[in-house]
């Protein structure tokens, strides 16, 4: 049985990956079709480009933990809000490129057994846009070994912003 924590994080992936494709079918015209959920141990989702199967593991950026908090609505003890008060005061660029950094390490610790695996990072931060990203694009490092073949960010919640390519 799946908790109540699990639910909303296999819904927030799935969301993620229907809004990564549309993107993505729209920008190259390529077709995007037939989503499916995987079990823990493979990519987050699979869909097939043309008729060629894709793994996809999606990651959320939302900054630091206490903000992806008051971002998902969870109730807030003072003692996060006053520390969220204060990462308002470190500059957008370097919270950007630290939270950012950090999913790109962690995600490149993964393996997979699959032929192709995309990491997709949809931004959930309202501080940061696609604009943001693009500006920052040639401060991310990408660890070396990773499993990506690519990886791709929506520059906000919506994709109103649209899609970065970060690697290769």
């Amino acid at each position: 049985m799946v908790n109540a924590s699990e639910k909303e994080k296999i819904e927030l992936e799935h969301q993620a990956a229907k809004l990564f494709l549309r993107l993505y079918e729209k920008q190259f015209n390529l077709p995007m079709r037939h989503i499916w959920h995987n079990q823990p141990s493979k990519p987050d989702v699979s869909c097939y480009q043309n008729d060629e199967k894709l793994d996809i593991e999606i990651a959320h950026l939302y900054g630091s933990e206490k903000e992806a908090m008051a971002i998902l609505g969870r109730e807030l003890s003072e003692e996060t809000k006053v520390n969220l008060s204060d990462l308002m005061l470190e500059p957008i660029e370097m919270r950007l490129t630290k939270a950012l950094q950090r999913i790109l390490a962690n995600k490149a610790l993964k393996h997979y057994d699959t032929k192709r695996v995309w990491l997709v990072i949809r931004n959930a931060n309202p501080f940061w846009h696609n604009d943001d990203i693009q500006a920052l694009k040639h401060h991310f490092i990408m660890p070396k070994p990773h499993p990506f073949e690519q990886v791709w960010i929506i520059g906000d919640l919506n994709g109103h912003s649209g899609l970065t390519q970060l690697y290769p």
